[in-house]
């Protein structure tokens, strides 16, 4: 489990929690199943007990789990539950996986000329991230946030969820997002670990997103490792 810590980072339990519901949306966790007794499973997780007993609550509450006193707890398939990474649709190949990132770097940089059209300034904020899917190094990601958003991005601010922050410290919730997905060459910023060269053929993904007011608000670019990862999105 991740275990980076500031001010708008996920608390242990909801990464938990938040991990538990990607293998249930995957199918990789199904209806009816059993959970492992809780101090085996915090074991397997390397947590305290207690801290999973905080995200199991939280999966109770969400409708996903019951708790069957004497019994055990059991897995309840729903549709369309609300999580931090609702709209991130990067899964392992076999399903599910936490997703945690490793920041590169951020830049406030004039617009260059190869981006769409978004937001109001001529300014953004380039974040760079290494992005991984339960450890395992999975893609590549530049976000550009319009300017007028913020004055300074602080790096060591940023959180494995991006939104999570944008919505923490920026006040800005994107609540629409359009995807354009196809085949990429990897940037000539990619690190060793990420598994693929520059200039190597990899998924990719140009993502614009909206803001609750309507306004575009952000631009990325996600460059995957096809042999670790692949783009999901469950259609209810």
């Amino acid at each position: 489990m991740s275990t980076s810590r500031n001010a708008y980072a996920l608390p242990m339990h909801q990464q938990v929690s938040e991990m538990l519901i990607r293998e249930i949306a995957a199918g990789r966790m199904i209806e009816g199943e059993k959970l492992p007794p809780e101090r085996d499973m915090a074991a397997d997780l390397g947590i305290a007990v207690g801290t999973l007993r905080k995200a199991l609550g939280d999966l109770e509450r969400r409708g996903l789990l019951s708790r069957i006193q004497g019994s055990g707890n059991y897995v309840r398939s729903q549709p369309d539950v609300a999580s931090v990474y609702s709209m991130f649709r990067l899964e392992l190949l076999e399903g599910g996986g936490l997703p945690t990132a490793r920041v590169l770097s951020v830049d406030r940089l004039a617009k260059p000329m190869d981006l769409p059209v978004f937001g109001s300034s001529g300014e953004a904020h380039r974040i760079r991230r290494l992005r991984s899917l339960g450890g395992k190094p999975a893609a590549l990601e530049e976000i550009w946030l319009d300017g007028s958003r913020a004055e300074t991005v602080a790096i060591e601010e940023l959180s494995d969820s991006l939104y999570l922050y944008y919505r923490k410290a920026l006040g800005i919730w994107i609540l629409r997002a359009e995807d354009r997905v196809g085949v990429g060459q990897v940037p000539g910023w990619a690190l060793p670990e990420f598994g693929l060269a520059p200039g190597a053929a990899a998924g990719f993904i140009e993502r614009t997103g909206w803001m609750q007011d309507g306004a575009s608000a952000e631009f990325s670019r996600t460059w995957f490792d096809h042999g670790v990862a692949r783009y999901v999105a469950r259609l209810r």
